[in-house]
């Protein structure tokens, strides 16, 4: 597939799970990737090797999201490595929560660090965006289904989802006069480590008799709809927030 062919992007979180999916979709569609971690340095690296192997191309760059230095140099190393940017996925997010924590029980500490790296990560990202893309390009955030169905004891996290959310949707109004588009993939349940962490195999047991496909998610369901919203397909959708979740709720 060449859809993307000639493309430049950035694909933050990407060394794992859904994000990993992202980097394999995009550069089989021809894209020029450079993708970011955290921690998984070992991970990052293999992927990088894999795809290179494969004739396409990816750099996995270190990013904290909680850093505001780190950010803004992931997109002065990715214009440095592949050139003028087209698209930017803003995958990468942290729950420092480890336990679902009520509202009652959350700190400041624990607001802080959640809102430091999901809000103001990912608005830092928004704005190199809006800064460098060319005209044409693509903003993909990746949020979750719980923003419209929120689960108790997860608040933190969803609220932080919410704001980017809203941050996305400005970008598309903003940014539309130059043919740049900004939506929107929330995943459901999708059978990644994180999911099967934090959830009971009783309750993974029980999404899918909940979902109308009758199954979990993979991270290739949802690579699969950002690559549409990346290519020449999804050009006439922005400002909207696709919901990848097999019809659940």
């Amino acid at each position: 597939m060449t859809e993307l062919a000639g493309k430049t992007a950035i694909v933050t979180g990407g060394s794992r799970g859904i994000g990993r999916a992202i980097v394999e979709r995009l550069t089989a569609d021809g894209a020029h990737v450079v993708f970011t971690f955290r921690r998984e340095e070992s991970a990052a690296a293999e992927l990088a090797a894999k795809i290179e192997a494969s004739g396409a191309t990816a750099h996995a760059v270190r990013m904290d999201l909680g850093n505001v230095a780190d950010v803004r140099q992931v997109f002065e190393e990715a214009e440095r490595l592949l050139g003028e940017l087209d698209i930017l996925v803003n995958n990468a997010a942290t729950n420092v929560v480890s336990e679902r924590t009520s509202l009652a029980e959350v700190t400041e500490d624990d607001y802080d660090a959640m809102m430091n790296a999901n809000a103001k990560g990912t608005f830092i990202a928004l704005q190199e965006a809006a800064r460098r893309l060319r005209d044409g390009g693509r903003i993909i955030t990746v949020s979750t289904l719980n923003t419209v169905l929120p689960a108790p004891n997860n608040g933190l996290y969803q609220a932080s989802k919410a704001a980017v959310e809203l941050l996305t949707r400005t970008a598309a109004k903003e940014l539309g006069g130059r043919g740049i588009t900004a939506n929107i993939v929330s995943p459901g349940a999708t059978d990644t480590e994180l999911l099967r962490a934090v959830n009971p195999p009783e309750r993974l047991a029980m999404i899918p008799q909940m979902t109308p496909l009758g199954r979990l998610g993979t991270p290739g369901d949802i690579a699969a709809v950002v690559a549409f919203l990346a290519g020449p397909d999804g050009g006439w959708i922005t400002g909207h927030n696709i919901q990848a979740t097999g019809g659940l709720p």
